[in-house]
C-alpha cells in the first residue's frame, strides 16, 4: 500500500477528514473551477497531425494507414484516436494538483458492460491502455468533450450537446460527493449493473421513446450475454484440414501466425513459452486454471481506432476437449501518453502498468488479466476476448437518452476515481453547486471545436498525401512486425 500511496500526490496517509477537505478547497486556488470553462489551447501547442505521425513510427507500418482511415471517418473517431493530442493540451495547461490513477482515455466509447467471474454483468470503464497517475479532472474533461462530439455526430445542436456534457459532469459530482461520505470498502465494492443502464438511458424520456430506450438496452444486455468465448470462436475460427480448430486467415485484419514474417519470431513455439510465462503474472487461482489449457493457434488481430498498428495477438486455447475453448487477447502496451506530463510509470513493464491501473480503478476486473514480454521484447498485457462485453450503440440516441448515458458514465468515472484517489479532496474541490458542471460543459464545447479544426487539418493532410490512409479492405496484406522493433532501435 505504501508504494501506491507514493505514486499519487495528495493521497491521504492518515490526515483527518477536515484536512482533506481543506486540501481540496485549496486546490481551487491553483485551478479555479471557472477556469475550466475558460480553457484555451496552449500558445505552444504542437500540430496535432505531427503528434499522430510521431506515434506511427512505433507501429506496424502496413497497418498505420488503416488507423488513419478509421480516424478520418468523423471528428468523433478522430478524437478517439487522438489521446496523445489531448494529453499534450492538458499537460501544457494548469491543473488542480489533485491526483488519482487515471484511465487516460476516458471517452464515452471506453465504457461498457462485461462479465464478472461470478457470471454477472457490470458496467464500468473498460480501456486502460493509457492509465497512469495524474490530475483527476483530466479524465472527466476527456469524457465531456466526447459527448459534445457524439451529439454533433447525431445531428444535435450545441445547446443540447452542452446540456449532455453538463449531465455527465453533474453525475460525476453527485456520485463523488456520495463516495466521499462512504468507507473505502463500500466504494470498492460498489458496482453498476445493467438495470442502472436502463434507468440512466431512460432518464427524462417518456411515452414511446421510453419504451424504445428500454428495448434498446434489453437487446444490448441479451447480446452481451451471448458474447461469450464461443461467440468469438464461431466468428474467428474454423476447422483446419487436420481436424483441429484454428483461426481464420483474413488479412489485413486477422492474420494467422504462420503467415506473419517469421523474422520477428511470431511463431507457435515462442507463444507456447509466452503462455507459460503469462500465468505467473495472473492471480494464482486464475493462473492455475489457465495452466490446464493448451495453446492451439495464434493470430494477429487489428482492433479499435487508436490502437491500430500496435501488435495485438489472439491465442486459441483448448482445455478438457474440443468443446472447451478459450480465446485470450494480448495487446502491446507502450508508455502512456500521460507520462510526459505527469510521472514516469513506476513499472518497467507497460503491460504491468495497464493491468495494475485497471485493477485499481475497476470494481471487478477480467479474471485473466496479466502481462508478458513478447517477441522482440515488446510489452503485452493479456485478457479475455469478448466475455459478455457490450457497449451502448449511440447512433440515433436523442438528447434525453444521450444525457442519460452521459450521467451513467459520469457516475461510473466518479466511482473509479473514488477507488483510485481521495474522494474527500475531490468532492471538496468540485463542490455542490453548478459552477463545476457548467465549467466542464463550456470546456467540452471549446475542446470539441478544437477537435473539429484538428480533424479538418488531418483530413486535409490525407488529401494532400502527407498522411497515408487506406480503408481496411485495400490495405497492405502482409504484416511484418519486425519493422516496428527496427524503428525503435
Amino acid at each position: 500500500m505504501s508504494n501506491y500511496v507514493k505514486l499519487i500526490p495528495g493521497l491521504p496517509t492518515g490526515t483527518s477528514i477536515d484536512e482533506r477537505k481543506h486540501h481540496g478547497k485549496q486546490a481551487r486556488k491553483q485551478l479555479p473551477r471557472k477556469d475550466l470553462g475558460a480553457w484555451q489551447p496552449p500558445s505552444d501547442r504542437p500540430r496535432s497531425t505531427d503528434l499522430l505521425l510521431g506515434q506511427a513510427t512505433t507501429r506496424i507500418p502496413e497497418l498505420v494507414p488503416i488507423r488513419h482511415a478509421r480516424m478520418a471517418v468523423s471528428p468523433f473517431t478522430f478524437y478517439r484516436g487522438a489521446a496523445i493530442v489531448m494529453a499534450s493540451d492538458l499537460g501544457r495547461s494548469a491543473n488542480s494538483g489533485l491526483w488519482a490513477q487515471l484511465c487516460g482515455d476516458a471517452h464515452l466509447s471506453n465504457f461498457g458492460v462485461f462479465g464478472t467471474p461470478e457470471r454477472n454483468l457490470v458496467f464500468d470503464v473498460n480501456d486502460f491502455d493509457e492509465t497512469n497517475p495524474g490530475p483527476f479532472e483530466w479524465d472527466l474533461m476527456r469524457l465531456v468533450a466526447s459527448f459534445v462530439l457524439a451529439a454533433r455526430d447525431n445531428g444535435l445542436p450545441d445547446d443540447q450537446g452542452r446540456s449532455i456534457a453538463a449531465a455527465a459532469a453533474a453525475a460525476y459530482q453527485q456520485v463523488l460527493i456520495a463516495a466521499s461520505q462512504r468507507s473505502y470498502l463500500d466504494n470498492w465494492y460498489t458496482m453498476l449493473t445493467p438495470d442502472m443502464i436502463e434507468s440512466a438511458v431512460r432518464q427524462g424520456v417518456a411515452g414511446p421513446s421510453a419504451k424504445q430506450a428500454e428495448r434498446r438496452v434489453n437487446k444490448g444486455v441479451t447480446k452481451a450475454r451471448s458474447r461469450d468465448a464461443w461467440s468469438a470462436i464461431r466468428k474467428l475460427t474454423e476447422i483446419g484440414p487436420d481436424g483441429r480448430r484454428r483461426f481464420l486467415n483474413e488479412p489485413p485484419l486477422l492474420v494467422r501466425i504462420e503467415n506473419i514474417d517469421t523474422a520477428y519470431h511470431f511463431d507457435q513455439a515462442a507463444f507456447d513459452k509466452i503462455a507459460e510465462d503469462f500465468v505467473t503474472t495472473m492471480e494464482a487461482d486464475r493462473g492455475a486454471l489457465l495452466s490446464r489449457y493448451t495453446l492451439l493457434d495464434v493470430a494477429h488481430k487489428v482492433v479499435g481506432v487508436g490502437s491500430v498498428g500496435l501488435p495485438a495477438v489472439i491465442g486459441l486455447f483448448q482445455g478438457r476437449d474440443a468443446d472447451d475453448l478459450l480465446v485470450l487477447q494480448f495487446k502491446a502496451a507502450e508508455a502512456s501518453v500521460l507520462e510526459p506530463w505527469t510521472v514516469a510509470s513506476p513499472f518497467e513493464h507497460h503491460g504491468q502498468r495497464v493491468v495494475v491501473g485497471q485493477r485499481i480503478m475497476q470494481a471487478v476486473g477480467d479474471p485473466f488479466l496479466g502481462w508478458i514480454t513478447g517477441p522482440g521484447g515488446v510489452d503485452f498485457y493479456g485478457r479475455q476476448l469478448r466475455d459478455f462485453k457490450w457497449s451502448v450503440d449511440l447512433n440515433g440516441l436523442g438528447p434525453q437518452q444521450l444525457a442519460g448515458y452521459a450521467s451513467l458514465t459520469g457516475g461510473t468515472l466518479a466511482l473509479a476515481h473514488a477507488r483510485a484517489g481521495d474522494p474527500v479532496a475531490f468532492a471538496a474541490y468540485v463542490g455542490r453547486g453548478r459552477i463545476f458542471a457548467e465549467a466542464m460543459a463550456q470546456f467540452a464545447i471549446t475542446y470539441a471545436n478544437l477537435m473539429e479544426a484538428d480533424y479538418a487539418e488531418f483530413t486535409a493532410a490525407i488529401a494532400d498525401g502527407e498522411v497515408e490512409a487506406a480503408a481496411d479492405e485495400t490495405s497492405a496484406t502482409t504484416i511484418t512486425p519486425r519493422n516496428r522493433v527496427a524503428s525503435q532501435a
